[in-house]
């Protein structure tokens, strides 16, 4: 397995994770990695690896969600030629070809019963058995698992074997989300910002504009690392504009053309339209009011309050349109360079 991304990150949380990975790394015991999808999961795999005495050895990898249930065992532990349908020719398993070196399995949380126990047996005993073979293979593997789940609640539900979870969790290493990780957005933007530049061939990186570093630092990111680095990916290449990069849109789906949208529309005004008998909800305070109140002003109030006006008729848009400039320009009825002008005028964006 070979990687062009590393582990990035200097908050404390994620640094405190990364030094338990690399203590353990050393000891040849099994270890757990635990954390949301997108955290950097197979990353830590890795340095286990690269760290421990086995680092010249393979690294295999096998994803339990990504096979069903029928061929989890034959990708494990190999068959012999004919032991089922499809098997014309004799195949060496995932623990075969880890010998000597580590074997990484992502999501082992969806591992059935049946290939738990006999994943039990392989890690107590070093050994397995090929599928239609009654002769068991001496293997010598590390085990390094990882799951987004709480092992201990599917114990509890009888789902995950209590004696596997012994076995597997000599030591935990939980990765934090990267909401929990204070001043790791912005350093992971200007990484993946600057790679996804030079892979565009552009000669300058000229980064995040305040109003973009701002929504990217204050979005929660349920996709994590992998998603933040789409975010970013996708500003850079949409942006074709001289200067920092003013536009960050989170959600790619995001249309009023989508499939659905309409009937989705039209469904929320019916149900609106059966209740009634419940009051409607207050509306939000209106920023018309103060051109009203500025016209009741005096004349020294009036260039003040109509410029909070605006501003805040910008700031509105933009947060409605997350932070994308073209679409908050066509709400406003402005020109792109109309609504950047007004933007610099009031602070909103740097330059």
């Amino acid at each position: 397995m070979q990687h062009s991304s590393h582990a990035i990150g200097q908050s404390g949380a994620f640094l405190d994770a990364l030094e338990r990975a690399s203590r353990a790394a050393a000891l040849d015991r099994p270890v757990l990695v635990i954390g949301e999808r997108g955290t950097g999961k197979e990353l830590v795999a890795e340095r286990l690896h690269r760290l421990s005495p086995r680092w010249e050895h393979p690294l295999v990898v096998m994803n339990c969600a990504a096979l069903p249930e029928t061929l989890i065992e034959a990708e494990l532990f190999g068959h012999e030629a004919g032991a089922f349908t499809g098997a014309t020719k004799a195949r060496v398993g995932r623990f075969e070809e880890a010998h000597g070196g580590t074997l990484f399995l992502d999501e082992l949380g969806t591992l059935s019963m049946g290939a738990q126990e006999r994943l039990l047996r392989a890690v107590e005993y070093g050994e397995v058995t090929r599928i239609g073979s009654s002769r068991p293979i001496r293997v010598d593997v590390r085990i390094v698992a990882a799951t987004n789940e709480h092992l201990p609640d599917k114990v509890d539900a009888h789902t995950f074997r209590a004696d596997l979870l012994d076995r597997l969790s000599f030591e935990v290493v939980t990765l934090p989300p990267l909401r929990a990780r204070v001043g790791d957005v912005a350093v992971l933007a200007e990484h993946f910002g600057r790679r996804m530049a030079s892979e565009l061939g552009r000669e300058a990186w000229e980064g995040f504009g305040p109003a973009a570093m701002a929504a990217l630092v204050g979005y929660r990111w349920p996709g994590n690392v992998r998603e933040l680095r789409n975010v970013v990916e996708r500003a850079v290449y949409r942006w074709e504009r001289p200067g920092p990069i003013d536009a960050i849109e989170f959600d790619p789906f995001a249309s009023p053309f989508r499939p659905g949208a309409g009937e989705r529309r039209a469904e929320a005004s019916q149900a609106y339209d059966e209740a009634p008998t419940e009051p409607p909800p207050a509306p939000p305070p209106d920023p018309h009011d103060d051109v009203v109140a500025a016209c009741e002003a005096g004349p020294s109030d009036f260039k003040s309050r109509v410029a909070r006006f605006e501003r805040e008729l910008l700031a509105r848009s933009l947060s409605e349109h997350r932070f994308n400039q073209r679409a908050s320009a066509q709400a406003l009825g402005l020109s792109y360079d109309q609504l950047r002008h007004a933007l610099r005028r009031h602070d909103l964006i740097g330059g």
